[in-house]
């Protein structure tokens, strides 16, 4: 009678059945075909019939097949969101943007850091958001002096910008994983120029065509700057034209003179880009 490995897994070659009391050394290498074969064999009798991974959900969450939603953005408040006028700017802005900045990568890439900058690795989530957003917001405790930021320049406490000579350095799978730490920042905290800057930056720098992970992650920033806009009570807000820009950049880029002490301020872009640059037309304000 077949045993049950067989009936799954029938033999391909007839092989002798291997005699487990022969005394076979696993750690030395076979002088044979057939003793080949027999270690083969042996080495399956000892393998459990049943085997049970340990995963960790942790890992799997960052490598998961991308879910995307088909639920759109919130509508904008009456008079809240842009002239289709504005959204049009902006893409050509945009557009223009991407194109110098992918001319001068290599340029740009090759100018020295200062030394206090420290970029992390890739992988390093909680680092990121401290290199961008500054111990200030990421601590959750901003300076009670505004003023501080611009005159201090303490680079480590505000948040580094989005320097050229900084993102030209940054490959395409540091550039999602980057987005990817901003956005779920974003996801459970109030709109923040720092983030703005960097979310333009890296938007900027994102190639076409999108991958599936990035299609999902500009999607999602789109959904929750719609979610942020329709809690805004005033048409006065310094924050609705950085998130009207967050959605608008979706589905689309002025030339600007890029120094390298110059920041690519992205958080006036970044609404209308998601939707026009991108090509998710379907998130898209539609003009009042």
């Amino acid at each position: 009678m077949k045993s049950d490995v067989e009936e799954l897994m029938p033999r391909l070659l007839p092989v002798e059945t291997c005699d487990t009391g022969e005394d076979f050394n696993l750690n030395e290498p076979p002088r044979n075909p057939q003793e080949y074969l027999r270690q083969v064999q042996l080495e399956a009798s000892l393998c459990p019939d049943v085997v049970v991974a340990k995963i960790d959900p942790k890992k799997l969450r960052k490598k998961q097949s991308v879910n995307v939603s088909l639920t759109g953005c919130q509508a904008a408040p009456q008079g809240f969101s842009p002239s289709l006028k504005w959204q049009r700017q902006q893409v050509s802005n945009f557009s223009e943007i991407r194109q110098s900045i992918s001319k001068h990568r290599q340029h740009w890439s090759a100018h020295a850091l200062d030394d206090n900058v420290l970029m992390p690795k890739q992988d390093a989530e909680e680092q990121w958001k401290k290199f961008c957003l500054g111990e200030f917001f990421y601590l959750n405790s901003p300076p009670i002096d505004p003023g501080a930021e611009d005159r201090g320049l303490d680079y480590v406490k505000v948040g580094f910008p989005p320097f050229l000579s900084i993102v030209s350095r940054l490959n395409q799978a540091t550039i999602s994983a980057v987005l990817e730490y901003l956005i779920n920042w974003f996801e459970e905290r109030e709109f923040v120029p720092q983030l703005g800057r960097w979310l333009y930056a890296l938007l900027a720098c994102l190639e076409k065509p999108l991958l599936p992970e990035a299609h999902s992650l500009i999607r999602q920033l789109a959904r929750r700057s719609s979610e942020v806009r329709a809690n805004l009570e005033s048409q006065e807000d310094e924050r609705l034209s950085p998130l009207n820009l967050m959605i608008c950049l979706v589905a689309s880029q002025e030339n600007l003179s890029f120094d390298n002490h110059i920041y690519i301020y992205i958080y006036i872009y970044i609404y209308f880009f998601l939707h026009r640059y991108f090509d998710q037309n379907d998130l898209a304000d539609k003009e009042d």
